[in-house]
């Protein structure tokens, strides 16, 4: 099984790329020049200011030794799990008083020297000894176990913590305090990529509060979990700022989401890597849903992992729906349900979800582009509009495949072409020099065709999205008819 643990860029501004060479100057070169060491005490004081302020936001932010774990061990970090006794109380407390009594002992010794010529660099040597333990052993702690280890029981961070309780106390941190903040509790997939990523190993997805804020004092404001959020939805927000994203988020498409409980009814395996699973409902036994949202399977309890992908199915007795899974190499969650899940299971899910790719029955032309796995939800969508749509009086699909043996349901979509002479299938192969499919990528078909009138929904790899969207613009699609979701973020989201 994959580590559950991602390693990803954490370092996103100038100061958080570089700042670990602070660490290795006063560390080392300070057994040179000791007075670099009294550089600690600017550190000092501006860490535990900040915390007044805005919690462990140093420790995310600036912080030396956050930046040498971040940006020089992560890569060649195990990134296991933090064993959980390096995180408790009693390991926190109880270094915490062996650090500051070694510590005070030792400014002690030097403070013997007020006075004397070499009192500064006594003094200075404190600190630099101080660094040169911590990037020695924290740095072991970084590689054999996890980059943020020693940041558990660090007592500069523990120190936030307590002063960070003080600014809450009297009110200042509900102004000044930046916490990750979702913008809507409904639209979140449960992935538990915010975890995976999380330097400290924390779990955001799980404990976000009725104000949609994540209130665990041990986060160090860092940003890895908003910057790599699948669904785009977290931000570092104020309290007050919190309270405004919140009043202005659009649930449309998430209001009817519930819990469900499912049996798999079907395996069917589509190609080597690609399957199609039925869930049968069992609580409730129906489940309304339209053609274009997606639905969220949980793949494990600890801690409690979903996977979202979007539904192939058509709504037509809402007892059950399908999903198209591609296994993704080295893929946490596909391997999982690849490996796992076997017809008779009874697994959970949650939804329906999303308004991306609903499709407005109002509408005369309908343009469908999918690539790779992106093309699950048109399944569902063609056989809903052709049959319940009379006002739509064109669809159109563009699928744009690696090869012509990658087109899962070409029969069904050239079924349907012979059936209403409303609906045209365009398939296009990309690599496949031996097919006698047209040659080249679907950005290749749309800039040959005349979309005016046309409304547009895209699924598929991120920059088919990128470039479909930049022709459309081009050819005179308003940016209002443009709906689309990437596979990116449904389809094979690992």
């Amino acid at each position: 099984m994959e580590n559950y643990y991602i390693k990803t860029n954490r370092t996103f501004t100038t100061i958080r790329r570089n700042a670990w060479i602070f660490t290795v100057l006063v560390a080392i070169g300070g057994l040179w020049v000791p007075k670099l060491g009294l550089l600690v005490i600017l550190i000092m004081l501006s860490l535990t200011t900040t915390s007044f302020f805005k919690g462990r936001h140093w420790c995310g932010n600036f912080c030396p030794h956050g930046s040498l774990f971040d940006r020089i061990t992560l890569p060649i970090s195990f990134n296991r799990k933090i064993p959980n006794f390096l995180k408790s109380k009693y390991m926190t407390i109880g270094f915490f008083i062996f650090f500051m009594f070694n510590f005070t002992r030792k400014l002690m010794n030097a403070f013997t020297l007020w006075g004397n010529y070499n009192f500064l660099d006594r003094l200075g040597l404190v600190f630099v000894t101080t660094y040169l333990m911590v990037l020695i052993t924290g740095g072991l702690f970084a590689v054999l176990i996890n980059p943020r280890t020693w940041c558990q029981f660090c007592p500069m961070g523990s120190i936030q913590k307590v002063v960070h309780k003080l600014g809450r106390m009297v009110g200042i941190t509900e102004k000044t305090e930046m916490k990750v903040t979702i913008e809507n509790v409904n639209k979140c997939h449960k992935c538990g990529k915010c975890s995976r990523v999380c330097p400290f190993q924390l779990t955001p997805y799980l404990e976000f509060g009725e104000d949609n804020q994540f209130h665990n004092i041990n986060c160090i404001k860092c940003a890895t979990c908003v910057e790599n959020c699948p669904a785009n939805i977290l931000s570092l927000k104020t309290k007050e700022e919190a309270i405004e994203l919140k009043k202005n988020s659009n649930s449309i498409g998430y209001e009817n989401k519930q819990k469900i409980k499912a049996k798999i009814t079907d395996i069917k395996n589509l190609k080597d890597n690609i399957r199609e699973y039925t869930f049968s409902f069992i609580y409730p036994e129906k489940v309304d849903y339209k053609p274009g949202q997606f639905i969220l399977v949980k793949i494990q309890d600890e801690p409690k992992a979903f996977r979202a992908y979007s539904i192939s199915s058509s709504n037509e007795n809402s007892t059950k729906l399908s999903i198209i899974i591609k296994k993704v190499e080295k893929g946490y969650g596909t391997n999982i349900i690849f490996n796992n899940f076997k017809v008779g299971d009874v697994v959970e899910l949650e939804g329906p979800m999303g308004n991306e790719l609903v499709v407005d029955g109002t509408i005369e032309k309908i343009l469908f582009i999918g690539n790779g796995i992106g093309i699950t939800p048109f399944i569902g969508l063609t056989k809903e509009v052709l049959a319940n749509k009379p006002n739509v009086k064109e669809v159109k699909l563009l699928d744009g495949q690696r090869y012509e043996d990658e087109f899962l349901y070409r029969d069904y979509f050239e079924s349907l072409v012979k059936e209403d002479k409303r609906f045209h299938y365009l398939p296009i192969v990309s690599r496949d020099k031996n097919s006698s499919i047209k040659k080249g990528y679907v950005t290749h078909l749309l800039k040959d065709m005349d979309l005016e009138g046309y409304k547009v929904y895209m699924c598929g790899s991120k920059n088919m999205i990128i470039d479909s969207y930049r022709i459309l613009l081009d050819k005179g699609v308003k940016k209002e008819d443009i709906f689309y979701e990437s596979e990116e973020r449904i389809a094979i989201l690992n």
